[in-house]
């Protein structure tokens, strides 16, 4: 059986790199995925991250998407908190006008930053975002009721339809709702593996067949860095293992160096060391017989 791969892309923010080059080299990574026969390139949505670049994926979707001729691009994913329903099926659908076939949209429940920052980027009243999604799909499917005050809003063009809109998650509560809604499901593998196996099953359980989606169908993000050999991998992983503690102690900084990396990395506290070998238990790390 082949397996599909394909690229989620953070645009990442490396040492000695400014954060407009790495948008840029986003595109690069695109072309390459696209000329090696990847199946998918996803742009993810943070915000307020020192390390990671990609604060509006739809215009990074839209320049990757004109750079490349047959990969698949999309969102992984659009956090759904962040944007009201509408706006995302308008953008979604020019895209996909633009780039017929080609087009993904990923959605996420969580915002994807700090407190601070999304209130920054939404200040109104925040609804539940079961509700966003769901009215997003209303949007999308025609299928607010006749009484609806929505009811007689047509997300322009009009004469598009979004075929492929996916439900991020890294939880069995995202797995359930991608099942109730009948979307394909893409899992977080990359930060919460431990959940991956139950999550799977739990869709695949519950799926409810919808229009677009007659059988469940999942993916999974795994961590992946190959180098010429084990120990070259490792030395490699060094600044992912250092952003990913970072990250979840709430320190916001660039990528270091490998070198920076393998030295801050060697001092970790047992709760670093910790919150790093949970990341490599999920991680596909080491040379061409790990990743080949």
């Amino acid at each position: 059986m082949s397996l599909a791969l394909s690229i989620l892309e953070l645009s990442p923010v490396g040492a000695g790199v400014a954060p407009s080059q790495a948008v840029r080299d986003s595109i690069e990574v695109a072309r390459a995925a696209d000329r090696l026969g990847l199946e998918r390139f996803w742009v993810a949505e943070h915000h307020n991250m020192a390390s990671i670049a990609t604060s509006a994926p739809e215009v990074l979707i839209a320049a990757a998407a004109a750079a490349t001729t047959r990969i698949r691009v999309g969102a992984g994913g659009i956090m759904i908190p962040n944007h009201t329903p509408l706006r995302v099926v308008e953008i979604f659908r020019t895209l996909e006008a633009l780039y017929p076939g080609r087009i993904d949209l990923g959605l996420g429940r969580a915002p994807g930053t700090d407190p601070l920052t999304f209130s920054a980027l939404r200040r109104s009243d925040n609804p539940e975002v079961n509700d966003l999604l769901v009215e997003l799909l209303a949007f999308e499917r025609g299928e607010f009721p006749a009484r609806h005050p929505f009811h007689k809003i047509v997300p322009m063009p009009s004469d598009v339809r979004l075929r492929s809109i996916w439900m991020l998650g890294s939880t069995l509560q995202g797995a359930s709702i991608a099942a109730q809604l009948g979307l394909p499901y893409a899992f977080a593998g990359h930060f919460a593996m431990r959940q991956a196996k139950d999550a799977m099953a739990l869709y695949r359980k519950t799926f409810t067949p919808s229009p677009n989606q007659p059988k469940p169908y999942a993916i999974l993000a795994v961590t992946t860095v190959c180098g010429s050999d084990d120990a070259d991998a490792l030395r490699q992983a060094a600044p992912i293992r250092l952003a990913i503690v970072n990250t979840r102690t709430g320190k916001r900084q660039p990528i270091v160096s490998i070198d920076e990396a393998l030295v801050r990395t060697a001092d970790f506290s047992a709760e670093e060391q910790a919150i790093a070998d949970d990341f490599m238990l999920g991680a596909v790390i080491g040379g061409p017989q790990h990743c080949g």
